[in-house]
C-alpha cells in the first residue's frame, strides 16, 4: 500500500472558493485510479473529483459553473417563452376556428337578427350601403357590432309577386346545403319593422370582389374592377362554378336545381372563389310520389333569366338539372367572349353558341373577350400563344356541348367538372414550367 503522507500546518478550513481553489487535486489515472492502494487521510489540502475517502471535492471550474448557471436560467426562461408563444398560436389558432365555424353554422342555430340590429348594421338601408339589387330584393353591407365579420343583408321587396315565396324557398335550399362554393347564409330575420309592416332578410356572407357580371361587363357598374380577369382566373372560377353545380345535382339528397344561373348570381370572396348564390327560384327533385308535383318539378311561366333559359322551358318541360347544365354552358362562352347572351348582335337565328361554333378552331381569337390578357397573343405563332388558344378552345368546347339545344346532348355536371379540372391543371402545369 502507498502511504502519501504529506503533512500541512493545521488550519481551520474554509469554506470560502478562494480557499478551495488552492486545494491540489489528486490525478484520476495510474495508482490514483485503484482506492484500495492509495492512503491520503489527514491531507485536507488535496482534493478530489468523485468522492475518495475523507478528501474534499474540488470545487466546479468556472466554466463549469457557467454551464450550470446556463442550465438552470436560461433553459427554464427559454421553455417559459416557448411555452407562452405556443399559448397565444393557439388562442389565435382557436379564435379563427370560432369564426370560421360561426360562418358555416346553419342559421337556425344562431340568434334571430332584430330589424333594429339590421337598421343600425347599415346605417339605416341607404343607398351608399346598397351592393346589389334585383326584382325581388336589394343587397346591403352592413357591420353587427357584436360580430367579426362584414355581412351581406338580403331585403325582400314584400310588395312584389312572388317575394314571399321566394324567401322561404331560399330559407329552405340554404338550411340543407353546405359547400364551399356556395354562398354562406349566417341567419334569418322575419318580423315588423318601425312602420308595422313585414319585413323579411337573409343575413349572408359578404363576398369582397362582387360578382362575376361586374367583372365581365364593367362598364354597367360605378366600381368596376381595376383589372381584367385573366385566362387562368376565369378558369378557375369555371371550375368552382361547376364544382357547386355537382354537389347540387349529385351529392344532394334530393338533388336540387338553381334554375337561375347567369353571372350576377356567382358571388367571388376576397380570394377571387367563386360561390353560387340567389336560390329562390331553386327546386328540389323529390322522387316521392307523394310530393306535390307543382313544388318539385313542374314550370309555372318562364322560370330563371332571359338568355340563360333552357329552350325546352319554353316547351314546357319539366325542371331537370339538364336546365343547370344548359345555363352553365352559355356562363362559360360569355366568360370566353365578353358578350352577353342578350347582345343586340344576336338577332335572328344568331346566338352567342352560334357565334362561338363558328369561330372554332382557327378564328377563336376573333371572338375572344377584348380584355382577356392573352387576347392579342393569339395574333403570333410562338409555342406560348399557342398553348393559351388552346385552353380558350377548350372553354369553348366544353361551353358549346353544355348548351347544346337538346337536354340529352349535353354532358353532366360531372363528366363538365371532371374535365375542366383537368384543364385547370394542365393551365397551371404549363405556366410552372414557363
Amino acid at each position: 500500500m502507498v502511504r502519501y503522507q504529506r503533512q500541512y500546518p493545521h488550519a481551520p478550513i474554509s469554506r470560502s472558493s478562494t480557499y478551495i481553489a488552492t486545494l491540489s487535486k489528486i490525478p484520476e489515472g495510474g495508482i490514483f485510479a485503484n482506492s484500495s492502494i492509495v492512503f491520503i487521510q489527514g491531507n485536507n489540502k488535496l482534493c478530489a473529483s468523485s468522492p475518495m475517502l475523507q478528501v474534499p471535492l474540488c470545487a466546479t471550474s468556472p466554466s463549469k459553473r457557467k454551464t450550470g448557471y446556463t442550465v438552470t436560467v436560461v433553459v427554464p426562461l427559454a421553455t417559459i417563452v416557448l411555452v407562452t408563444l405556443a399559448c397565444v398560436a393557439a388562442i389565435a389558432r382557436a379564435k379563427r376556428s370560432q369564426e370560421k365555424r360561426l360562418l358555416n353554422q346553419p342559421f337556425k342555430q344562431f340568434k334571430n337578427f332584430s330589424y333594429e340590429d339590421l337598421f343600425k348594421a347599415t346605417g339605416g338601408f341607404p343607398s351608399t350601403s346598397l351592393v346589389g339589387s334585383g326584382g325581388l330584393g336589394f343587397v346591403y353591407r352592413g357591420q353587427i357590432l357584436s360580430e367579426p365579420y362584414t355581412i351581406a343583408i338580403k331585403v325582400f321587396r314584400l310588395d312584389q309577386f312572388g317575394a314571399p315565396k321566394n324567401f322561404r324557398a331560399e330559407c329552405d335550399a340554404l338550411r340543407s346545403i353546405r359547400h364551399r362554393n356556395l354562398i354562406r347564409v349566417i341567419s334569418s330575420c322575419s318580423t315588423i319593422d318601425t312602420k308595422g309592416d313585414e319585413f323579411k332578410a337573409l343575413i349572408l356572407e359578404y363576398m369582397d370582389n362582387g360578382n362575376l357580371d361586374s367583372w365581365l361587363h364593367p362598364k354597367g357598374y360605378n366600381h368596376s374592377p381595376k383589372t381584367a380577369l385573366s385566362l387562368g382566373s376565369r378558369i378557375t372560377i369555371a371550375v368552382d362554378i361547376a364544382a357547386a353545380l355537382e354537389y347540387l345535382h349529385n351529392q344532394c339528397t334530393p338533388p336540387l336545381v338553381h334554375c337561375d344561373l347567369k353571372p350576377s348570381n356567382v358571388l367571388l370572396n376576397d380570394e377571387m372563389v367563386a360561390c353560387l348564390s340567389d336560390f329562390g327560384l331553386a327546386k328540389f327533385l323529390y322522387s316521392d310520389s307523394s310530393t306535390t308535383f307543382s313544388d318539385s318539378s313542374s314550370i309555372v311561366g318562364p322560370r330563371g333569366s332571359v338568355g340563360y333559359i333552357a329552350p325546352e322551358y319554353g316547351m314546357g318541360c319539366k325542371i331537370s338539372v339538364e336546365s343547370d347544365v344548359y345555363s352553365y354552358g352559355v356562363i362559360l362562352l360569355e366568360m370566353i367572349t365578353g358578350k352577353h347572351p342578350t347582345d343586340e348582335m344576336f338577332k335572328d337565328s344568331m346566338n352567342l353558341h352560334k357565334f362561338v361554333e363558328a369561330a372554332l378552331p382557327q378564328k377563336i381569337g376573333d371572338v375572344c373577350d377584348p380584355r382577356l390578357n392573352t387576347y392579342d397573343e393569339f395574333q403570333g405563332e410562338n409555342h406560348e400563344m399557342v398553348q393559351e388558344q388552346h385552353f380558350v378552345i377548350q372553354l369553348a368546347q366544353v361551353g358549346l356541348k353544355c348548351s347544346e339545344a337538346s337536354p340529352k346532348d349535353r354532358p353532366t355536371m360531372e363528366t363538365v367538372y371532371a374535365e375542366l379540372v383537368t384543364t385547370k391543371e394542365k393551365y397551371q402545369c404549363s405556366h410552372l414550367t414557363k
